[in-house]
């Protein structure tokens, strides 16, 4: 089976791990991709999708809502019938607007968003997402049956993840490690609470990785309440990530109190669990479909400092529950995020796509 993945989507870890597990699960993926301005990519992509042969489908890689239409219309100039899925990941309108609160609701913005989350939707045969909290939601947002939605996992790349010794610094110190592009759904201030509790126990540090919308005000926070156990590292290139999550003793998931963090479940979070650590995340309905409290990870409250204290306390003082935690994730990685086990769910929707 040949595939063509296309439009102006991102080098994620989301499209590399798709692509990734497709052609490990032996399909041809060739790569239509341009994100020059908007009045070059049209017609280069065009150019490059005609001088492709032998299709038996069309993915468009995330975020790829722009994408869809294009791809669309291609198909029909063709005047073929190959399937067309389409990649949401997530709704642009709910990051905007509901969660990162970058755009006003009722806005024209605001407006634009919704459709251009709807409309995508509408046009594709197949829409991937990476949980049933978000099925459930575009379903009831945008009126989309849930029967076009499939659930894949995010998962997470196993070139750049995967379990390692590396020899801390300190080894009379505990580390909890937390990476991640600061949004609003992350919680982090939830964190730096659950640290200033934790601060008596002076053998427990943390570390904080990234930067981004809620930067500035984490580390405002941080000082106002005199906090002498974190360490902010600010930006990390993404490969060197792997090294702080193999010397830490726990990572950290996400905790927000937004709807949106009720229904992912975050990138850091399978890469921590793909590195054999054990991964502390707040309970969600999201994260129930992955996880089990206590079997492979803990689930603590959502924006609750004291629960995310308890929890870490809970896995520093036990060695036995810390190991079976770590050990209990990687194989949950391995049984349902990996990039293969990905590929090979991708793969059995567009079998039942192109040889209905």
């Amino acid at each position: 089976m040949k595939v063509c993945y296309f439009g102006s989507y991102s080098q994620s870890p989301r499209n590399r791990i798709i692509m990734k597990g497709l052609k490990q699960n032996s399909i041809e993926v060739v790569e239509c991709r341009d994100t020059s301005n908007i009045f070059l990519r049209y017609p280069k992509l065009m150019k490059k999708y005609f001088g492709l042969r032998d299709l038996d489908a069309i993915i468009i890689g995330e975020p790829g809502q722009t994408s869809v239409l294009l791809a669309r219309i291609l198909i029909m100039i063709n005047k073929t019938e190959k399937p067309l899925i389409f990649d949401a990941y997530l709704s642009l309108y709910e990051m905007m607007v509901y969660d990162r609160k970058l755009v006003k609701e009722n806005s024209f913005k605001a407006k634009y968003f919704y459709y251009l989350d709807k409309i995508p939707c509408k046009l594709a045969d197949v829409v991937l997402l990476d949980t049933n909290e978000h099925i459930n939601y575009f379903n009831e947002e945008f009126g989309i049956n849930k029967d076009k939605f499939r659930r894949v996992f995010i998962g997470a790349d196993t070139d750049i993840f995967y379990p390692r010794q590396i020899e801390k610094e300190n080894n009379d110190q505990f580390t909890v490690l937390f990476h991640g592009s600061f949004i609003p759904l992350q919680g982090i201030q939830y964190i730096i609470k659950a640290a200033k509790i934790l601060e008596k126990y002076t053998d427990i540090n943390f570390e904080m990785i990234g930067k981004g919308q809620t930067f500035n005000e984490m580390i405002k926070l941080s000082k106002s309440l005199n906090s002498q156990n974190i360490t902010f590292m600010g930006s990390i290139k993404y490969e060197e990530i792997p090294n702080y999550i193999a010397r830490a003793d726990i990572g950290l998931g996400i905790f927000g109190d937004t709807d949106k963090a009720k229904r992912v479940i975050p990138n850091k979070a399978y890469e921590i669990i793909a590195m054999k650590k054990p991964l502390i995340t707040g309970d969600s309905p999201a994260a129930r479909e992955l996880f089990v409290n206590g079997k492979n990870a803990i689930l603590c409250k959502m924006a609750d400092p004291e629960s995310i204290a308890e929890s870490i306390l809970c896995l520093k003082e036990d060695d036995n529950l810390r190991r079976k935690i770590a050990k209990n994730g990687y194989n949950l990685f391995r049984e349902k995020a990996s990039p293969n086990v990905i590929g090979q769910d991708v793969k059995k929707n567009l079998e039942s796509l192109v040889y209905q």
